[in-house]
């Protein structure tokens, strides 16, 4: 298993019972094909360099985990089709 850092930016208009569901989600999603996840950080609502769909703030979320290759683009995958998510990146750490 590799170590990677996901970061996603998602709507600011969501309420905390639609943030927390969204964060969960993916939380499901990265230890039901066999990761773990190791910290999640919330930075918090902060201003985007430029509009992303239309929105001048995002809430910043920072998930670090231990998972295959496999997590790592099925979550990218996942990423790209849910509408409150306005960017993404996932990074491999190295060791």
């Amino acid at each position: 298993m590799r170590k990677y850092e996901v970061v996603f930016v998602h709507r600011a208009d969501l309420d905390e019972e639609k943030s927390a569901a969204l964060i969960e989600k993916f939380k499901n999603i990265i230890e039901n094909h066999g990761g773990e996840v190791l910290k999640i950080d919330k930075w918090g609502k902060r201003r985007l360099a430029y509009d992303v769909k239309d929105m001048k703030e995002g809430v910043y979320i920072i998930v670090h985990i231990n998972a295959k290759p496999e997590v790592a683009t099925e979550l990218d995958r996942v990423f790209k089709i849910t509408d409150d998510v306005l960017r993404h990146i996932i990074v491999r750490e190295d060791v």
